[in-house]
């Protein structure tokens, strides 16, 4: 299977919306751009479409406006993330950027893996 790729103007549009907070990084995974707090990933891009770490009674608000599961393969969903509906470039969900930054905050750190 071939992973979507996102276009360098997703990425910039991206790095714009991610909050300048303390522990806050970005980085590139799997060819995608994510930010992580404290090493743990809270918000990313999967190629054009933006997704976030939310508790699953707000993943649930979010699908119910027309977000979806955040599947990186076909029927492989990751739990814990809900994609954006609507066009993340023209209308930013700040908030809900925000509150997956707050929630993940509040995850053990995780150290980075020995090479």
């Amino acid at each position: 299977m071939k992973m979507p790729r996102p276009s360098e103007e997703a990425k910039a549009a991206f790095a714009r919306v991610v909050p300048d907070a303390p522990g806050v990084t970005l980085k590139p995974m799997f060819g995608q751009l994510s930010a992580f707090v404290n090493g743990n990933m809270f918000c990313g891009i999967f190629g054009e479409e933006l997704m976030v770490r939310l508790p699953e009674d707000e993943i649930a608000k979010v699908k119910k406006q027309g977000g979806r599961d955040f599947e990186p393969m076909a029927g492989h969903k990751m739990g814990g993330y809900v994609v954006v509906p609507g066009d993340w470039r023209a209308k930013p969900p700040s908030a809900l950027i925000k509150r997956a930054l707050e929630e993940t905050r509040k995850m053990p750190a995780k150290t980075p893996k020995k090479k």
